[in-house]
C-alpha cells in the first residue's frame, strides 16, 4: 500500500480511514511474500510483562532457527515480530511454516502460548497469530494508528527497547511526535537481513506441503 502525498492522506482522512494495513508482499511479486509476521495477541488476564517475555521467547526460537526478527509495537495490546523473507517461497509454504513454529511454541511452553485463535482459547495465555501470513491477510503497518481507545500507534522498536515499553500502545497520536526523530532506525538492517526459509524449515523438521 502507498499513500504518495499529502492529497492522499487528506483523501484517506475524508473517508474516515484510521488504520492502514499491508499484506506480506510488495509490488514486485504478489505470489511470493517477503515477510512472515507473528502477532502476539494476549488473552484476558495476561500481564504486560508476560507479553514482553513472550516476545523474547519467540525471538530466541527464531534465532535458533537462523532467522532474523524485528520488533514493533502493535498499537493495541500486543507486539508484532516480523521476519524478512527472500521472495523464494509461495504463500502456502510461508503460512504453513509459520503455523509449525507457533505449534512448536505452544507445545513446548503450553503455560504461555496457544496455537488456536479465539478469546476462550487464550485466557491467561498468548495466541501467536500466524494467520496474518496467508494470501490477502493483512497486518497493521508501521506508523499506523489503531482504531482503539487512546489511538495507539504501531512503532518499530529495537529489541533492546523491549524492557522499557509500557504496552503495545506505548505511543499514541498524542505522543508519536516524540518518536519521529528515531523513525525507522531500529529496523535499519531489515531489507538486507532477508533470508530463505529452507534451512529453518529443515532445522524444525518441517516439510512444506505443496501449494
Amino acid at each position: 500500500i502507498e499513500v504518495a502525498g499529502k492529497q492522499g492522506l487528506l483523501s484517506a482522512a475524508q473517508w474516515n480511514v484510521v488504520e492502514l494495513h499491508t499484506q506480506n508482499c510488495g509490488t514486485r511479486s504478489f505470489e511470493h511474500p517477503d515477510r512472515m509476521v507473528f502477532d502476539l495477541d494476549p488473552g484476558e488476564g495476561v500481564p504486560w510483562v508476560q507479553v514482553q517475555e513472550a516476545a523474547q521467547l519467540v525471538h530466541a526460537f527464531l534465532s535458533q532457527l537462523g532467522l532474523p526478527a524485528f520488533l514493533k509495537t502493535s498499537g493495541g495490546k500486543g507486539l508484532h515480530v516480523v521476519v524478512p523473507v527472500k521472495r523464494l517461497h509461495e504463500w502456502g509454504t510461508v503460512k504453513g511454516f509459520s503455523q509449525a513454529i507457533v505449534r512448536h511454541m505452544a507445545k513446548t511452553i503450553p503455560q504461555r502460548f496457544v496455537a488456536r485463535s479465539g478469546p476462550k482459547n487464550r485466557v491467561g495465555r498468548i495466541f501467536i497469530d500466524y494467520l496474518r501470513n496467508g494470501p490477502g491477510a493483512t497486518t497493521a503497518c508501521a506508523w499506523s494508528t489503531r482504531a482503539r481507545p487512546g489511538l495507539g500507534i504501531s512503532v518499530p522498536v529495537s529489541w533492546e527497547e523491549l524492557a522499557s515499553l509500557r504496552g503495545g500502545d506505548h505511543w499514541t497520536v498524542k505522543t508519536a511526535h516524540e518518536r519521529l526523530d528515531t523513525g525507522n532506525e531500529p529496523w535499519a538492517g531489515y531489507a538486507r537481513s532477508a533470508k530463505s526459509l529452507t534451512s529453518a524449515m529443515s532445522a524444525l523438521g518441517h516439510a512444506p506441503s505443496l501449494d
